[in-house]
């Protein structure tokens, strides 16, 4: 490939652009759209690349150098300007006119660099994952043709994309989709908490439905956003399953905003550490074996029995910690009162689906010493969170869910079109 000569202004006649032309150059625009993102991370030699993209493009167009024809024209060039990585630069762009349409031609590896919304999202995700702006100003200065780039203008450009995150989260609808189950926790920065909450749907999928910021897991704060989540259209007329890690606040919000139609299941993990804690080191880890051992069986019956044994055993061990087996222990068998245990109990047991989120979030916010205001921490945690979420595996055992929502329905007690004639009156 030839490089582009720029500052030319020499017009050149050049072979007819037929129809397997046209092939060619569709061709090589498939294979510029592959090459793009990559020559977008190599700043230092992209100028280059690009040039090199656009002279090839030029060549499919209007043939050879020094070729003539009747209806393509290399005409001379235009300044312009494209991003590469986060950089806007300028450049010289090759010109192609149709004589016969009397229109000029453009050049689609041109255009694919002419997008600056995305970089404001590339920016806002390199940011995210620990950048500083302070290496992006440095990479500016080391490239001549730069604009110049400031750290004052990379914040600009995350709070715009950033933004956006925080708006498509917090307002995006609810009701195209159909959940079975919920999982709400929370997640602390610094002083204050984020609780969050992810939907799974009927095929399994896992949802970003919301998240609130609070200091502390506040009833009246949380049923205020569950009820957020009503008004988006999340549809729990068929019943929800609630997975949670028995925060009282979070539960009594739970039975506030969806009285009768929401179904428990606290988190087993939980509820075995919360026990042994009460407990001396030498008895630690007996007691965490029965307790998995217990909550391993997979029939209601025997689960309910083994864990009935261990409490009576904690009272001559620790009454504390038989007081602390007995708070809310049934609502830690509801997979197993379902008859679901052995197929669901990967995913829904536990709330490992919600942390497992929580801990790749912290990739992204984890290395923020200083949250300046709570807009910029939604802000962030809003974006990371929607950079997750195409990411996130459908749960284990998907092909029971629909099965999953008949026993909570029957559990519950739910006539389906009786209660949504209910609620619509």
């Amino acid at each position: 490939m030839r490089e582009i000569v720029l500052g030319k202004r020499k017009k050149m006649k050049v072979k007819m652009f037929d129809r397997k032309k046209m092939g060619e150059v569709s061709e090589a625009a498939q294979t510029t759209n592959g090459r793009i993102e990559l020559i977008r991370t190599l700043v230092p030699m992209g100028l280059e690349a690009l040039n090199r993209e656009l002279q090839q493009e030029l060549e499919v167009l209007t043939g050879p150098k020094h070729k003539h024809d009747e209806n393509l024209n290399r005409w001379g060039w235009q300044p312009g300007s494209v991003y590469l990585g986060e950089e806007k630069f300028r450049i010289e762009v090759p010109r192609v006119r149709d004589t016969v349409k009397n229109t000029e031609v453009r050049l689609e590896s041109y255009e694919a660099f002419q997008k600056p919304r995305e970089v404001d999202e590339r920016v806002m995700k390199k940011i995210l994952l620990g950048l500083s702006t302070r290496r992006y100003e440095e990479t500016a200065r080391n490239i001549p043709e730069a604009f110049g780039l400031s750290a004052s203008s990379v914040s600009r450009k995350t709070i715009r994309a950033s933004a956006r995150k925080l708006r498509e989260l917090m307002e995006r609808r609810l009701d195209r989709e159909e959940f079975v189950a919920v999982f709400i926790d929370g997640k602390s920065f610094a002083e204050d908490g984020m609780v969050l909450a992810v939907g799974v749907t009927l095929q399994g999928q896992k949802r970003i439905l919301g998240m609130v910021e609070t200091a502390t897991e506040n009833q009246k704060v949380l049923v205020e956003f569950y009820e957020s989540l009503k008004d988006r259209g999340l549809d729990f007329s068929q019943g929800l399953l609630f997975v949670v890690d028995g925060s009282k606040g979070i539960l009594s919000a739970i039975e506030k905003a969806f009285s009768g139609y929401a179904l428990i299941q606290r988190c087993q993990w939980h509820k075995r550490e919360n026990v042994v804690s009460y407990l001396g080191k030498g008895d630690q880890k007996k007691i965490r074996m029965k307790l998995q051992a217990a909550y391993q069986k997979p029939a209601y019956s025997e689960a309910s029995r083994a864990l009935a044994s261990i409490g009576r055993e904690l009272l001559h061990l620790n009454a504390s910690a038989a007081t602390s087996l007995h708070e809310g222990l049934e609502e830690t068998l509801t997979l197993h009162r379902l008859g679901l245990f052995e197929k669901l109990g990967v995913s829904f047991k536990t709330t490992n689906v919600i942390e497992s989120i929580q801990a790749r979030l912290g990739q992204y916010t984890d290395k923020v010493d200083y949250w300046r205001n709570s807009d910029q921490k939604q802000r962030w945690v809003s974006a990371a969170l929607l950079d997750l979420e195409p990411r996130l595996r459908r749960v284990k055992g998907m092909k029971y869910l629909p099965l999953l929502r008949e026993r909570i329905q029957r559990e519950l007690g739910i006539n389906t079109q009786n209660r949504i004639n209910k609620i619509a009156a």
